[in-house]
């Protein structure tokens, strides 16, 4: 199987597709698929077979993608070698089924990252900055962060943190300059103890046009800071699985507005509003607006 020096090249390559990528499975009305029935049983369509799995006999690969309405949470690949037939139509339907529980269960691991205010980690380690050339290998990056990464990924003894967050980004930005997938190279993870990061690429010296072609052998940056206020709410809503009425309130609570205000403004009755606010505390709970709000944006009150 590949090994973890070849991890960026997959990655790029995983990206690079629409062959049973996850965004395209988001889009099917089953989640799962498999590489042999979407090529015809012509492998060599799918260029992360061809330029890697290839090399290790790999006969077919099963994909599945855990998504649900409030957000996309992971997705598998199983990849099955010449020593077993390739994966039937009875393997895809039993991770099409497995989808939807796995799913629910992957977002309130998520929620669990909430459980309370979010320590504070590292507040004068300066810009975490990496720098890559277009085969996602990294070419140079600023001292903070080695620490970062090594929290994101602890490595073993001796050895570096592969950094997986930061190539997901960086090939995302390459996908979508070659106009395989529009969505923009930004991902959010957990770091550690409520602290959640925000990584986006973008090409050093593309200039500010938004869609500008990669200038040929330009560096891909890639930037990881804290997540702001706006993200943190915005992940807390989809990770407690709020309504849109919900994810609203919590919003108008964020910006300081008391019960009466928040009724005006959402065109609703006093009555209803606390019928919410009991709903939010119920999926999350908190006990109060200061206890729910501490634990969303990551401070204490």
């Amino acid at each position: 199987m590949p090994c973890i020096a070849e991890l960026p090249a997959l990655i790029k390559a995983k990206y690079a597709t629409t062959v049973n990528r996850w965004t395209v499975l988001l889009g099917q009305a089953r989640p799962a698929g498999l590489l042999s029935q979407a090529t015809g049983g012509d492998l060599a369509q799918s260029g992360v077979w061809r330029e890697l799995l290839s090399r290790y006999q790999i006969v077919d690969v099963a994909s599945v993608v855990f998504a649900d309405q409030h957000g996309c949470w992971g997705f598998l690949d199983l990849w099955r070698n010449d020593t077993r037939r390739p994966f039937g139509a009875k393997d895809a339907g039993l991770l099409a089924d497995l989808a939807a529980p796995l799913a629910t269960a992957l977002r309130q691991c998520q929620a669990r990252t909430f459980a309370g205010p979010a320590a504070g980690h590292r507040a004068d380690a300066g810009p975490v900055v990496l720098t890559l050339d277009a085969d996602l290998r990294i070419t140079s990056r600023t001292a903070a962060s080695r620490d970062w990464l090594d929290v994101l990924l602890p490595p073993r003894p001796g050895q570096a943190a592969i950094p997986a967050s930061v190539y997901n980004v960086a090939a995302q930005l390459l996908a979508a300059g070659a106009g395989i997938d529009d969505h923009p190279p930004l991902a959010r993870t957990h770091l550690a103890e409520g602290l959640w990061l925000t990584l986006r690429a973008a090409t050093l010296g593309a200039g500010e046009q938004a869609g500008a072609p990669r200038p040929a052998g330009a560096a891909l940056v890639v930037t990881i800071e804290e997540t702001s206020a706006a993200g943190r709410l915005d992940l807390f809503a989809r990770a407690f699985a709020f309504t849109v009425r919900e994810r609203e309130l919590l919003a108008l609570l964020a910006a300081g507005r008391h019960t009466r205000a928040m009724a005006r403004r959402m065109h609703l009755s006093e009555h209803t509003v606390q019928d919410h606010l009991k709903s939010i505390f119920a999926k999350t709970g908190a006990r109060d607006r200061v206890s729910l709000l501490s634990r969303a944006l990551g401070r204490n009150s």
